[in-house]
């Protein structure tokens, strides 16, 4: 074989395994496939591996009394356990999971509900913007503490009391956030010339005392009847409700259909009193005791319809922003923004104060029934 031959054999030989056949390349594409699917098959083997066995519900005879929700049968998280289980249910079926991910979900959808008012709202420079921020940062904050007592509540009693507890700090602060958009943006001039020295001072009032009722009714679960503590936990919020919602309330009695905001502010009303209906009322699992458990109780209700009435809320305050600035640019002088953010604040911080205060006092009981044993 001649040298030139020979090269030419090299180079044909070079190129040859530098560019495979077709079927070479398809085959070598089929086994890196088939490895993928056997990878993905051993994911849930390893889940399996990495999380710790998760103990099953139990019925409401295995746990202490003051757990228990009336007409749920089963479906109870047993106490005392470690808090990676807590934290695993999320992913569990059993009587909080429908709670949980309720507001879990609200969170979700109040955040990208910011984030779009973000693109539109200066919420950094314009100081009319900040009543509408509080209203969404108190949505966000009582969202958020609602799903973390439901998650974590079930630990122990304690525990139990401190996560609720939180939960009620949240819900006060978003009466507070709703008192000051109704008042900032939907009040009138009538109105806002007899209440606008007063009427943000007693939203905060009335908040603070609306997490002293639910805190109070929560505190004294084990010797007040059930419609008694229902009466320490809703009066307060309702004398709250009504008090915040009166601007909204006179601008519907003199409502027009040229108000881009109406409906919305309709819808929220109706949310509200829907929510405040099963909230109080276990209707569906009285009638049907122990078919609840996981799906269909009145509290998971009131979750979606308190978000929905959130959701309508934060429409028609932005609506409002933009279409009312003229006259609660006038009826709101400079600065009073920032008083009523002050004021959001000191707020928050009072009713942190009140759930500190009673936490102690249950922590004493607590102790006194741990010596008694």
């Amino acid at each position: 074989m001649s040298a030139s031959r020979w090269r030419e054999k090299r180079r044909f030989q070079q190129r040859k395994s530098q560019h495979p056949p077709m079927a070479t390349i398809v085959m070598e594409r089929i086994g890196r496939v088939f490895i993928s699917l056997q990878q993905i098959r051993q994911v849930p083997r390893m889940l399996t591996e990495a999380a710790p066995s998760m103990p099953g519900t139990v019925r409401d005879t295995e746990v202490p009394s003051f757990f228990r929700e009336r007409y749920v049968c089963t479906g109870y998280r047993p106490l005392d356990q470690n808090w990676r289980y807590y934290f695993l249910s999320l992913f569990q079926r059993h009587n909080e999971t429908i709670n949980i991910w309720t507001h879990l979900l609200a969170f979700l959808v109040f955040l990208v509900k910011f984030h779009q008012l973000a693109k539109t709202v200066d919420f950094l420079s314009d100081p009319h913007s900040w009543p509408l921020l509080i209203l969404i940062m108190s949505s966000l904050t009582y969202s958020a503490f609602s799903a973390v007592a439901h998650l974590l509540g079930g630990k122990s009693e304690l525990y139990h009391y401190c996560f609720f507890f939180l939960d009620y700090v949240g819900v006060a602060q978003y009466q507070y956030g709703s008192a000051v958009v109704h008042f900032y943006y939907a009040v009138d001039q009538s109105l806002h010339r007899y209440v606008h020295g007063i009427f943000m001072p007693t939203a905060a009032i009335l908040s603070c005392l609306s997490c002293l009722g639910c805190c109070y009714g929560k505190y004294r679960n084990h010797s007040l009847p059930c419609w008694v503590r229902k009466v320490c936990q809703v009066v307060p919020s309702a004398l709250a409700y009504i008090f915040d919602s009166s601007p909204v309330a006179k601008r519907l009695l003199t409502w027009s259909s040229n108000d881009p905001a109406i409906t919305y502010h309709f819808g929220q009303v109706v949310f509200f009193l829907s929510c405040a209906f099963f909230f109080t009322v276990p209707l569906l699992e009285r009638y049907r005791p122990g078919q609840c458990d996981f799906l269909g109780q009145s509290h998971q209700l009131f979750h979606v319809l308190l978000s929905c009435c959130t959701l309508c809320q934060i429409h028609a305050s932005y609506l409002d922003y933009v279409h009312r600035r003229k006259l609660y640019s006038q009826l709101h002088k400079s600065g009073k923004a920032a008083v009523f953010v002050g004021l959001y604040v000191v707020t928050l911080v009072g009713c942190a104060l009140i759930a500190t205060f009673m936490l102690r006092k249950v922590k004493r009981v607590l102790d006194l029934k741990f010596k008694s044993k």
